[in-house]
């Protein structure tokens, strides 16, 4: 009798336990840890492709809002809309985008994705796309962002809108159909965005609660708004965000990013002169928006102007003069703060997109739990995010991706996304994988020497040297400017992806190898880590008062195909590291070296005095398969990746370059590894 009762009350109590875990399990799903989210993904894509809660959207076009400062911003606003045609009255969770493409562009392409079946046929059809065959492999990968959801992203989501969520579109500040002179995100223009925010938080269709979404301008306004910590904001999406704009794309190293900055203020300022038409038509038109525009045409090409014409530093102007000082509200307005963000952040970046640098740093700045921020990393490039995705083994497509993390946010859904990665990367040589960090925790720095012992791996470049151990030595060798950039992965990379459609280029760096010295290791034992930022320390001479170099890491396989896993560049008169933002590894050396970049910092060099520098390369993610081998790529030019300013470019007279391999001031990379590679 007792030991059936004994029995009665385990079993009893196994089944309340039983019972207690399975209710657990349903009331907090777990995603799985792997990138495609294993059957929580599956339920993320169909809530998102499912047939929509409402069937409708209405939009109210040109909707003003007027600025703390008077100025009148133009929105469209996107609202759901029921079986009968009504607009639905309940208060909705809100997105807001904040774009400087102008509300017509975004029109257009929701236009383009609101055809019937047009977008499944169309994403159908490039998702069996493919002419690696014929050497155009990178025009596959671009054609991929289609149907991996971004495009969506861009404009106005019509299935997010039809699940029950207003949008907001808004022009920014001098461009579309807003008033104003465009500020190219100075503090009026952020303050605009929480401005906006507030707004809409306050609207009758609004239940107060707002997130943000957008690509490039639009991700930046997103996290310059979260700084700003408004009331309303309590998730955002940033995909392809900058933070420190200058070392991002604008002056990478101290020289122009030539093949992005002058074609992208060319298409904005363009854009912004598109007059409203049926406003005019219709004897609605704002005159203001006109004077705003006459004002400042062709806003900031005067910088561009200018630093390409100058001939000497001391004919600078004052007003190119504030893009080089660190404390200009200029350069301010183009630094972020990721570290006052708040509000849960997922954030796409690609290693080869023009904001690679500040991608991993948002994530890992931003002071909040894992699971609330979360980082996603892809092998793209800034016109195809979302390349690939929704394929067996990659991330579920963005859209539905932004639709999990705003259900979750925004109207509480417990649909387990915030149980997703927390970092997604891409592993460059690899596959799509999972981390808990970035850098991962396995990879430790160390040195590997610039060697002038031959590797015998590459025939085709001007000098083929060795990674070592141990430093090499004595030796000069010598490297001049060289027009092969322009067939290389850092020209793809600055021209958002666009060259990248020739294989022979972006995916093969033997092309641009032609032109530059290379040291390259022994192959790898075993499948071997590189998580993290690379330093590269020259030990440099120069015939003139300034220089410029560039740097690769590359992944060399057994056939010889050099492939770019990361780059860095340096106008060498602008090498003085501010170390109260530089970091280092255990070993003492720079991983990040963080130059000034600044005028009142520059160190002109003496014509053949030896001078040591830190050349910094954006974090990457990748593995050695084995039998690969890690390289090492020095260059004297790379354009149009970068341009030195004029003055500086004269300086350097464009002369012949050196590195010296000498045992007592060696050369090195301070790489981080993970695994035993043999070497």
């Amino acid at each position: 009798m007792k030991l059936g009762n004994s029995w009665g009350r385990a079993v009893g109590a196994l089944a309340l336990i039983t019972a207690a875990v399975t209710v657990g399990a349903l009331a907090t799903p777990v995603a799985a840890s792997t990138p495609d989210a294993g059957s929580l993904g599956a339920q993320w894509t169909a809530a998102q492709d499912d047939p929509p809660q409402y069937p409708g959207v209405h939009i109210d076009w040109d909707v003003p809002i007027t600025m703390s400062d008077g100025t009148v911003l133009k929105a469209n606003v996107y609202r759901p809309m029921n079986a009968q045609g009504q607009i639905v009255d309940t208060p909705l969770p809100t997105i807001v985008n904040m774009t400087p493409y102008t509300k017509l562009v975004s029109m257009i392409a929701d236009s383009a994705l609101s055809v019937p079946v047009l977008p499944d046929i169309l994403s159908n059809f490039l998702q069996g796309f493919d002419l690696s065959g014929v050497g155009l492999g990178g025009l596959t990968d671009l054609a991929k962002a289609l149907p991996g959801g971004a495009a969506r992203l861009f404009t106005a989501d019509r299935k997010l809108i039809q699940s029950g969520y207003t949008q907001v579109v808004a022009d920014v500040r001098g461009t579309g159909f807003s008033e104003g002179v465009w500020q190219v995100f100075q503090q009026r223009e952020q303050l605009d965005s929480a401005e906006v925010i507030d707004w809409a938080s306050r609207q009758s269709w609004s239940d107060g609660k707002v997130g943000m979404s957008g690509i490039s301008y639009s991700a930046i306004n997103q996290l310059h708004a979260a700084e700003q910590q408004p009331p309303a904001l309590k998730a955002i999406f940033p995909v392809e965000p900058g933070s420190d704009l200058v070392r991002d794309v604008l002056a990478t190293g101290g020289a122009l990013g030539f093949g992005f900055i002058p074609p992208w203020l060319l298409g904005v300022d363009s854009l912004k002169l598109i007059p409203d038409l049926s406003a005019l038509f219709s004897g609605n038109f704002d005159w203001k928006w006109l004077a705003d525009r006459l004002q400042s045409p062709m806003t900031f090409f005067d910088y561009i102007i200018q630093a390409l014409t100058i001939q000497s530093v001391p004919e600078i102007p004052d007003n190119l003069k504030s893009l080089l000082e660190t404390d200009s509200p200029l350069r301010q307005g183009w630094l972020g703060h990721p570290d006052k963000v708040r509000v849960p952040t997922m954030v796409y970046g690609g290693w080869h997109d023009i904001f690679t640098y500040s991608e991993p740093r948002i994530y890992n700045a931003i002071p909040l739990p894992p699971g609330q921020k979360q980082l996603i990393m892809g092998d793209t490039y800034h016109a195809d995010p979302g390349s690939g995705f929704g394929a067996p083994g990659a991330p579920p497509r963005m859209d539905v991706l932004q639709r999990a993390w705003f259900d979750h946010w925004l109207k509480g859904i417990d649909n387990g996304i915030d149980g997703y990665g927390p970092v997604t990367l891409f592993q460059q040589g690899g596959s799509w994988t999972t981390a808990g960090e970035f850098p991962r925790s396995e990879a430790d720095y160390r040195r590997m020497y610039l060697s002038g012992a031959p590797s015998g791996t590459a025939g085709g470049s001007l000098y083929d040297g060795s990674l070592s151990t141990e430093p090499g030595g004595p030796q000069r060798l010598t490297v001049g400017a060289g027009v092969m950039s322009l067939c290389s992965r850092d020209a793809a990379q600055i021209t958002a992806g666009i060259t990248a459609v020739l294989d022979a280029c972006a995916k093969d760096a033997r092309p641009m190898e032609l032109n530059g010295l290379t040291f390259t290791s022994p192959p790898v034992a075993q499948a071997t880590t590189l998580s993290g930022p690379v330093n590269l320390h020259l030990n440099t001479v120069l015939d003139a008062t300034d220089g410029y170099w560039s740097a690769t890491i590359n992944d060399v396989a057994p056939d010889g195909r050099s492939t770019v896993l990361t780059s860095g560049q340096l106008t060498a008169s602008l090498r003085k590291v501010d170390d109260a933002k530089a970091s280092r590894s255990a070993n003492g050396d720079y991983t990040d070296p963080y130059p000034y970049l600044t005028l009142d910092t520059r160190e002109p060099l003496v014509p053949g005095q030896p001078t040591q520098l830190d050349l910094g390369l954006t974090a990457t993610d990748a593995v050695l398969q084995p039998g690969h081998r890690l390289r090492v790529d020095v260059f004297a030019f790379n354009f149009p990746r970068g341009l030195p300013l004029r003055p500086l470019l004269n300086e350097s007279q464009l002369l012949p370059q050196h590195i010296d391999i000498d045992p007592s001031a060696p050369s090195w990379i301070n790489v981080p590894i993970g695994g035993n590679p043999g070497w």
